[in-house]
């Protein structure tokens, strides 16, 4: 075994140790066969909702057990598979190993970058908001474009997604949209694209074929669960209902039946129009409106504490952190963090780990 793929191998103990001093292992099995225990009890289902925190929590550790103990039989697989090959001088199973050594190192700085994930409000669920910036119909196909590329992406983290808010442009693209994406640790992965991200292309609406450039914000906040208690006041509040202009089906469009709910003292504003009944929309928007103002209080203590850099994470349009160059040559760079990926189609396809882990690593602190 050269000295290179001897680092690797290291390496990868060194971070499965890492894992498991983080998440105290131990301690998780034991916890794990209680809440195991507690799953079957007869009464269980009697409440309901603590009985969905109980699986929730006993998933999460079955899960992360189960990942940090593979990935500790993988490495003693491999190197047994190294030994082998080794011994016959049987450059195939050599090369079958290392290739398996590269393939482990990788999945355990994903792992390793997933278990220091813990912010108060990583592990919960999230909202993303996209708005086109100045630009119609342009930036409105951008801010679109946007859209799909976080849905596809949460298809491939195997999240849940649901629409609350969409209106379409008059002629193509969306002015907005406000999604929910449920799943393991679904804020903590996504809170790094928050802010501005850039379009240059030819396009497709300018008869001319001119370059244009356009903007859209994403805005990612955690959804705020019944441990977090965030008060809010009738009189704070200014309750709009209007009727929705997205997808939905005939029902959602005869009604007024859309709720936009603005927060007085911070301008903040919600809404949701994802279902007919505008009691439920009202409920929804007023947990969104939670939700923003939790996020602001996160943002609020984090720079009290100097744990942000000098960029801004309240969204201006002079805070760009990505480019898509599809015109004259094709480019995703992350301005953040010079992260840069040639295939731009893969990108807009959903494929967006790499920037996210690179944030991520920038924002925790850890070495690449």
């Amino acid at each position: 075994m050269n000295i290179e793929v001897e680092n690797k191998v290291s390496e990868i103990k060194h971070i499965i140790s890492l894992l498991k001093d983080h998440s105290n292992i131990d301690e998780a099995k034991e916890r794990l066969k209680k809440l195991i225990e507690e799953t079957q009890a007869t009464n269980l289902w009697d409440d309901r909702e603590n009985a969905e925190k109980l699986f929730k929590e006993k998933n999460y550790l079955e899960k992360n057990i189960t990942s940090i103990l593979n990935l500790e039989s993988e490495i003693f697989d491999v190197e047994e598979l190294m030994k082998i090959g080794l011994q016959e001088k049987d450059e195939i199973i050599v090369k079958e190993a290392e290739e398996n050594i590269i393939e482990l190192l990788a999945e355990c700085k994903i792992k390793q970058l997933e278990t220091l994930l813990s912010g108060e409000a990583d592990a919960n669920d999230c909202y993303i908001e996209i708005h086109p910036g100045a630009g119609g119909t342009e930036a409105q196909d951008w801010a679109n474009m946007l859209s799909r590329m976080y849905q596809r992406w949460a298809e491939n983290k195997n999240f849940t997604k649901e629409i609350l808010e969409e209106t379409n442009g008059e002629e193509a693209g969306i002015k907005s949209i406000t999604m929910r994406f449920n799943g393991d640790n679904a804020y903590g992965w996504s809170k790094t694209e928050s802010g501005i991200h850039r379009l240059v292309r030819i396009s497709p609406f300018d008869s001319a074929s001119r370059r244009h450039t356009s903007f859209a914000s994403v805005w990612v906040y955690p959804v705020v669960d019944d441990k977090i208690d965030i008060q809010v006041e009738e009189k704070d509040l200014r309750v709009d209902t209007y009727r929705s202009s997205g997808a939905g089906g005939q029902h959602v469009n005869t009604t007024d039946s859309a709720v936009r709910i603005t927060h007085l003292p911070s301008g903040i504003a919600v809404q949701c129009q994802s279902d007919r009944s505008q009691h439920r929309n009202r409920a929804s928007a007023m947990n969104m409106l939670k939700a923003r103002l939790y996020e602001r209080e996160l943002q609020k203590r984090e720079e009290e504490a100097g744990a942000l850099s000098s960029e801004k994470t309240e969204i201006g349009w002079g805070n760009q952190i990505r480019s898509y160059v599809l015109h004259p040559y094709h480019m995703v760079k992350d301005l953040r963090t010079n992260v840069e990926k040639g295939n731009t189609q893969s990108v807009l396809d959903g494929e967006i780990d790499l920037f996210i882990e690179a944030a991520l690593t920038k924002k925790i602190g850890l070495k690449n």
